[in-house]
């Protein structure tokens, strides 16, 4: 069961001008489920993407980045088969996918970014795929978000309208993800678009702005996957965004969008009981705060302490301490649990009470603060308890 995140209300989720949406069932991995989506995109649209750092990357995400370099008129996902670790077979069953793809709606093969997601190591069926294709029917933004889904228990979608100085512009988006979840980045697909016209340079500079902020915030399990891409896409088939002011809008509404849906798949973490935000403040650069806020978020023990809502707070002063801030002077950090002050000065608040701990972690949603006391910056990352349903899924992920 997520963590406070329902299905998205279909009519919140707005049309982007000059993208169509096609959606089947290709029996991948499970019959009588959607698991295919196809993205046609108007002629001129931008497009921009930031993929995994994974060195075994999968043989779409090698495609994709090879085709983001020409015009992008469509975008294809499957789900229940990632083409990862299939070397050169996989890059030609990659591009076999394509090809299909081109073939039916008359664009070059060159021009469709592929994008697989689910079981690694096991050969794409591309004649599964091809012959879906003939079937696709026209969808909806929460129909394209379901059809990504693997071991996601809620659709992931968002979107939002806002007023540039030309006119209103769109921005929608999808993601999928729940397990292998890290920044740089991490089992997750994401596609935000929007209607508003802009050069590629400028989206080139937003999706990575987004991503840091948003996708490279988040954590399940500290791995990172072989498959994940973010892609941002303006069709231009709407207002322009001539001015900083204008650009300046449209940035922020596709973080907002890019922030819920990073945030969303934190709170449908494989087995999260748990949404936990983990800030780190008054640190001397955002760097340093992010390697202190990613030691405690990946932690096992940290996690396993999270989900028996057991403040055993030790466990997070260990973290801090390996995070690898080599001069950090343990002695001027205080740690809070929400409001509640558990550690100052390196050591157990004296006022602190044990059930203090346990009341906040109790709740579903709760802010774990390190206070470092070196300087002014900060960062904030996201991440979930670990449970017993975790390991279940996992164990059990290719039965």
């Amino acid at each position: 069961m997520a963590v406070k995140l329902s299905p998205p209300d279909p009519a919140s989720l707005h049309p982007v001008p000059g993208i169509e949406l096609g959606v089947a069932m290709a029996g991948i991995k499970k019959p009588g489920r959607k698991d295919l989506l196809v993205m046609r995109l108007a002629p001129g649209a931008a497009v921009a993407g930031v993929f995994t750092r994974n060195r075994f990357c999968a043989a779409p995400v090698t495609l994709a980045r090879k085709h983001l370099k020409n015009e992008v008129r469509a975008l294809v996902v499957n789900t229940g088969n990632a083409n990862a670790g299939t070397g050169r077979d996989g890059l030609r069953r990659a591009l076999a996918v394509c090809k299909a793809v081109s073939e039916k709606i008359r664009v070059k093969a060159s021009q469709v970014l592929p994008f697989s997601t689910g079981v690694i190591m096991e050969p794409l069926p591309v004649d599964r795929i091809s012959a879906a294709l003939s079937g696709l029917k026209d969808g909806t933004w929460l129909d394209a978000a379901e059809a990504i889904m693997t071991t996601d228990t809620v659709p992931k979608a968002a979107s939002r309208k806002i007023r540039l100085s030309g006119g209103e512009a769109t921005v929608t988006g999808i993601a999928k993800g729940a397990g292998m979840i890290r920044p740089d980045m991490a089992t997750m697909l994401g596609f935000v678009a929007t209607d508003a016209k802009l050069p590629q340079a400028a989206l080139n500079g937003m999706v990575k702005r987004a991503a840091d902020r948003s996708f490279n915030c988040a954590t399940v399990d500290g791995d990172t996957s072989t498959n994940d891409s973010f892609v941002l896409i303006a069709t231009g088939s709407g207002v322009e965004a001539r001015s900083d002011k204008d650009r300046k809008l449209l940035e922020q509404a596709i973080l907002e969008v890019s922030q819920f849906l990073a945030q969303a798949i934190i709170r449908d973490g494989e087995g999260a009981t748990k949404f936990v935000t983990v800030t780190v403040e008054r640190g001397r650069s955002e760097a340093e705060c992010r390697k202190i806020a990613y030691a405690i978020a990946h932690s096992p023990l940290v996690k396993t302490a999270f989900f028996a809502s057991d403040p055993n707070l030790g466990r997070i002063l260990a973290a801090i301490g390996y995070a690898g801030v080599e001069d950090l002077d343990t002695s001027k950090v205080d740690l809070y649990i929400d409001a509640v002050r558990v550690a100052r000065g390196g050591g157990r608040d004296p006022a602190y009470r044990e059930e203090q701990g346990v009341r906040a972690m109790r709740e579903p949603e709760f802010t774990v603060r390190a206070v470092l006391n070196r300087g002014k910056a900060a960062a904030t990352v996201w991440t979930c308890d670990l449970s017993f349903e975790y390991v279940r899924i996992n164990a059990e992920y290719r039965t």
